[in-house]
């Protein structure tokens, strides 16, 4: 759907002033010793959304051509933006406000700034149907950034059972206990969210490709908590952790927070942040 020209000065106004409410702090950069700008500089808000310093300039100067959604969308996230916020700027930008629980979720304000104190923690955002909505350089290293793939290859539980390569990151003698947890977290947000909802498409999807799925999900088995302790492959070896999960306030989004169960694997984690290599290939 195309929107209209929306109102350009309330726009600009509105970045600008959100971008000089952020603090360096509040998005995980240094301040510096010789920092004047007040708030966040264009350069990083730019690079926090995935655009060019002179387009957002233009935009905060009325100038250039009109956003597109997906620009919005950027723009929402490397503001950090709440939901009320999100739906503002596309307003003012003329377009609809997205639905708030579409396949491609904007990361709920609270938790992106606690993922971006994390940036030396394997940390990631997860969706009501596991999609990576944003992801810490560490946990990219292990599990691979996949924060922006789309359709059902978003889902780590479709990827785990249509692309069985995906369950490399764990130990074969942990796979299945881990395949049982993601079918059972699943079938918590689809009850929880319904079948119009990302959980409710992996279902149906599964449903048709998976007989392994299939014969988890008659079991009915319901959880909405992680496993406290995880053991992962990664390219420095086998990694003992903690997995600690915080949700969102309406509980379609969780923060899974990766800390150090044995010395040994504190010591891997130093070294994976020099590394900083996935493992294995994405596709």
């Amino acid at each position: 759907m195309t929107g209209s020209r929306g109102d350009r000065a309330q726009l600009a106004d509105f970045l600008r002033t959100r971008r000089e409410a952020l603090q360096p702090e509040d998005v995980g950069l240094p301040r510096g010793a010789r920092r004047r700008t007040e708030g966040l500089r264009r350069e990083e808000v730019a690079a926090l959304s995935g655009m060019s310093a002179d387009y957002l300039g233009r935009m905060e100067q009325q100038r250039g051509p009109h956003p597109s959604e997906p620009m919005l969308a950027a723009l929402a996230r490397g503001l950090r933006l709440s939901l009320d916020e999100r739906d503002h700027l596309f307003r003012l930008g003329g377009f609809p406000t997205p639905s708030r629980a579409g396949r491609h979720p904007h990361v709920d304000a609270g938790i992106m700034r606690i993922l971006d104190r994390l940036t030396d923690t394997p940390a990631m955002v997860l969706g009501p149907a596991g999609e990576c909505l944003a992801v810490t350089p560490p946990a990219a290293a292990i599990f691979g950034d996949r924060s922006s793939d789309e359709g059902m290859r978003a889902s780590a539980v479709y990827r785990w059972f249509a692309e069985p390569a995906s369950r490399r990151v764990y130990p074969p003698e942990d796979r299945d206990q881990r395949g049982a947890e993601m079918v059972a977290d699943l079938r918590a947000a689809y009850a929880r969210h319904g079948d119009g909802s990302s959980a409710g498409e992996v279902v149906t999807a599964l449903d048709a490709e998976s007989a392994e799925f299939r014969e988890l999900w008659a079991r009915h088995d319901v959880r909405h908590k992680h496993s406290q302790r995880k053991r992962l492959v990664s390219e420095v070896g086998v990694l003992d952790v903690y997995c600690t999960t915080l949700f969102d306030a309406g509980q379609s989004q969780s923060l899974l927070v990766f800390t150090a169960a044995t010395a040994e694997t504190a010591d891997r984690l130093r070294l994976l942040g020099v590394v900083g290599s996935p493992f294995g290939p994405r596709d």
